[in-house]
Parts: structure tokens; C-alpha cells; sequence
């Protein structure tokens, strides 16, 4: 295994996980679906000696992207999305900020494929397409650390809500199982919202799949 560390905090009105990756003695970091406040976690990271080297998005809902731009901005990272999820990320209807009073879009410097990876200050991690909770859903997987960055398809023994624009359940199950449970058993699952798991956990007690 590697030699990677995680963090976490936790933002915005539907309490999302925040992510950020780094390695052990370095300063460089790969922030996961910035929820809101982007100065706040700018200001944060840099007090404890972080440099934010690139922001990734595992979808596009408004709970996920509030701090997007202003984070950005400060940090001079890139952020980089799935290529199917452009449609959320540049539109305010179907991303749901809009209709929770918010309008927001954010336009990722670059758009990813199902598959590619991606090497952010030493750290690579690779984009699996998970659709189902959105039509772009991805996850990333950094495979020599056994971390996988779920977003809002695979939870603690559940799996991510489906009732929103471009959302299908019978794509979700079919993601995970397709997918994410040809992981090995003991990849730690961090979820959008909840608390972490792993994919043999999930295997056995996941009553959705």
C-alpha cells in the first residue's frame, strides 16, 4: 500500500463529506466536491500548510459544488468532472440549485472519461462512471492506497438517492455491483454524506444490491 492520508470536512445545508488527499509529509492536496464555503476551506487548508493542487467533482448537484468557483479561484487549482455530467454542472435546473433558492453552475477546466486517470501532484487516482444517482456520477479510485471517493452512489449501506433529474435506481445497482464490487473487499469507501465503509462490508449488508 501507499502512503496516503485523508481528510475530511463536513459543509453546507445537507452536511456533505468533503474530502482532501495528500501524502504523508507533503503539502499538496486533491480536494473531492467542494459543498460550499470555498473560501472557508481555502482559508482552512492553508492555515494547516496545504496547497490545493486540483479539485475533482463526483457529480454535480448543488450540494457538491457550492464552493467550486470561489475555491478555484483562490487556489488556482483546476477542477476536472465525468464528461457526463456536464449537463448538471453548467445547468441550474438540473443540478437542483435553482429550485433550493441558490442558483449555481460551475464550468470544470476539463472534463474526464470513464476509465482515465489522473495524476495531481504525485497522487493518481483513476475515474470510474458510475451513473445512477446522476447521469455523470463517477467515483475515484486510488488504487495502491486502497481509498475509493464514492460521492452519492454507494453510502454506508445504501446507495445514493435516484428520484432527481437524469437519477435511475436500476443504473445505480447496476454501477455497484459492476463496478465497485470487483474492488477488493477491503478498498475504504468514502461516501458523499455518512460515514466511511468498505466494499466487502458493502458486499454482504447492502440491502440494495
Amino acid at each position: 500500500m501507499g502512503n496516503l492520508k485523508i481528510g475530511r470536512l463536513m459543509l453546507g445545508i445537507c452536511q456533505t463529506n468533503c474530502y482532501f488527499v495528500y501524502r504523508e509529509g507533503k503539502k499538496d492536496v486533491i480536494f473531492f466536491d467542494p459543498a460550499d464555503k470555498g473560501d472557508y476551506i481555502y482559508e482552512t487548508l492553508s492555515e494547516k500548510g496545504f496547497r490545493i493542487a486540483g479539485i475533482l467533482l463526483t457529480h454535480g448537484h448543488f450540494d457538491h459544488i457550492w464552493g467550486t468557483n470561489k475555491l478555484r479561484e483562490l487556489s488556482g487549482a483546476q477542477i476536472y468532472a465525468y464528461e457526463a455530467e456536464k449537463v448538471l454542472c453548467e445547468d441550474a435546473a438540473v443540478n437542483v440549485s435553482e429550485q433550493v433558492g441558490r442558483p449555481y453552475t460551475v464550468v470544470p477546466d476539463r472534463y474526464l472519461h470513464d476509465g482515465e486517470e489522473i495524476t495531481i501532484a504525485d497522487m493518481t487516482c483513476k475515474l470510474i462512471a458510475t451513473p445512477g444517482h446522476t447521469v455523470g456520477s463517477c467515483c475515484y479510485y486510488f488504487e495502491e492506497d486502497g481509498i475509493l471517493i464514492s460521492g452519492d452512489t454507494l453510502f454506508q449501506e445504501s446507495v445514493g438517492r435516484t428520484d432527481l433529474a437524469t437519477g435511475s435506481m436500476s443504473e445505480i445497482v447496476r454501477s455497484i455491483k459492476e463496478k465497485l464490487f470487483l474492488l477488493p473487499d477491503d478498498v475504504k469507501v468514502y461516501p458523499g454524506h455518512g460515514d466511511m465503509t468498505d466494499i466487502g462490508h458493502e458486499k454482504k449488508y447492502n440491502p440494495f444490491c
